[in-house]
């Protein structure tokens, strides 16, 4: 590497990469390199197609569970990437995965498997019910694939079989879902919003009543291959599912040989306090999609099954250029192996109770919350009748006052920061949260 380094740099004396980074960064520092141009919000109205609309500051830094912007202003973070960061910004142990891999190599192509990917992939299957993994690079590539390899293990083993009356292909999803946003996805997301401008849409999609068994019932025939479920309803207002749903659900698809599907991109991890949600439950999904916080901050998804299904896949059937790739799956491997250990996940439900009795101390104050929901650290406070459509206000009230949180939709203030946030970071965030409240009630009273 010397040697190309040094002819990078004609002229320069150059006898280690050490030497060659110190000689960049003087160069860069001196100016004789283009400095980055000054950028400020509104630069992402001229630049960026406009599908979000993001706050009115810019972050620049993160530490933990603290983030600091253009104006070196902190926040204490209770969104955490919306569930991404799960052991916060620059994880000590994580930052040096990183680092490691990018020593070695960052990218190969399908072509060719490497170390971390093979790693990465026994760690899920020990930890879970899988036996087989399918990685990519996003939540909605993990459910995409899970919905095709639905409708590709009906076509292989019920097409054309005696008995089965009308093709096997039909999908039941539940209103107010969310799993992503490629066409197939955001139709499978019961939301309408997210979907009606981009007609025509996936055909075969029926949606039912989120805990309601008779309408699932309804809808799952012999010609349906998969029902997908969050095991919490993230975006769609951080609404838990009933156990009974949920085993009703595995008994409805064992009945007419259907996938139960379930989409835990924002519920896995630890975020629930068990690594996986499913595990609260007692009862396993014939596929199970993972994204978010598997990379701790980093882009990955990951689709797990068992062999029995996988073997609908062959070779070429479906893919990704970027899934599974060594820097990806290094950091994941990382993340996975901090997270799934007895101690932390106890800690999640612990943070889960100090979330939630500081939460009715605001209410008892405020009276601003009709519900206070969720499992560890996936919580939503949904917000009572008078304060209606108020959740972006009162978000961004409290960022005034030095915390960032989240909404799911316009009556759920909901939080996910990390896994291993501080109880004094807590008890101040939540603190920064009651101000950006009284804020908002004042003007709603007034």
């Amino acid at each position: 590497m010397v040697n190309r380094i040094s002819d990078f740099c004609w002229g320069a004396e150059i006898h280690s990469d050490d030497e060659f980074l110190n000689l960049l960064f003087t160069l860069i520092k001196g100016g004789n390199m283009e400095q980055p141009s000054p950028v400020t919000r509104q630069s992402f109205d001229e630049w960026i197609v406009p599908t979000y609309a993001p706050a009115d500051f810019i972050v620049v830094r993160g530490e933990g569970s603290t983030l600091w912007d253009q104006q070196g202003k902190s926040y204490i973070d209770f969104a955490g990437g919306i569930a991404v960061n799960a052991l916060g910004h620059g994880h000590p142990a994580v930052r040096a995965a990183l680092i490691e891999q990018a020593d070695k190599v960052w990218h190969l192509g399908n072509g060719y498997t490497n170390e971390p990917v093979l790693r990465l992939a026994k760690q899920l299957i020990d930890a879970t019910f899988a036996e087989k993994v399918f990685f990519c690079n996003s939540g909605a590539e993990a459910n995409e694939a899970a919905l095709k390899l639905a409708r590709k293990y009906a076509l292989d083993n019920f097409a054309n079989k005696a008995g089965q009356q009308g093709e096997k292909n039909q999908i039941v999803a539940f209103r107010n879902a969310f799993h992503g946003r490629t066409l197939f996805t955001v139709s499978a997301g019961g939301q309408p919003k997210y979907s009606q401008d981009f007609a025509p849409l996936p055909g075969g999609i029926h949606h039912g009543i989120f805990n309601d068994l008779a309408s699932a019932e309804h809808l799952i025939t012999d010609q349906t291959c998969a029902v997908i479920v969050e095991p919490i309803q993230g975006e769609g207002g951080v609404l838990p599912a009933d156990k009974e749903f949920l085993h009703g659900l595995r008994a409805l698809c064992d009945r007419h040989n259907a996938l139960l599907i379930f989409d835990e991109i924002q519920t896995g991890v630890g975020r629930t306090g068990e690594l996986y949600a499913y595990m609260h439950y007692g009862v396993s999904p014939d596929v199970l999609t993972s994204a978010k916080a598997l990379g701790g901050g980093f882009p990955i998804g990951a689709m797990l099954t068992t062999t029995k299904y996988a073997s609908a896949l062959s070779v070429g059937s479906h893919g990704t250029t970027f899934g599974g790739n060594p820097l990806a799956c290094a950091v994941a491997g990382t993340v996975l192996s901090l997270i799934n250990q007895p101690t932390l996940l106890a800690g999640v439900k612990a943070r889960h109770q100090w979330f939630i009795d500081e939460l009715a101390e605001i209410n008892a104050r405020h009276n601003v919350f009709a519900e206070i929901r969720g499992r560890g650290l996936l919580i939503g406070c949904v917000l009572n009748a008078q304060y209606a459509g108020k959740s972006k206000e009162i978000v961004q009230a409290a960022a005034q006052y030095g915390l960032i949180a989240l909404i799911a939709g316009p009556d759920v203030v909901r939080f996910a920061p990390s896994l291993i946030i501080s109880p004094k970071e807590i008890k101040e965030g939540l603190a920064r949260l009651a101000m950006g409240i009284e804020q908002v009630c004042q003007k709603v009273t007034s």
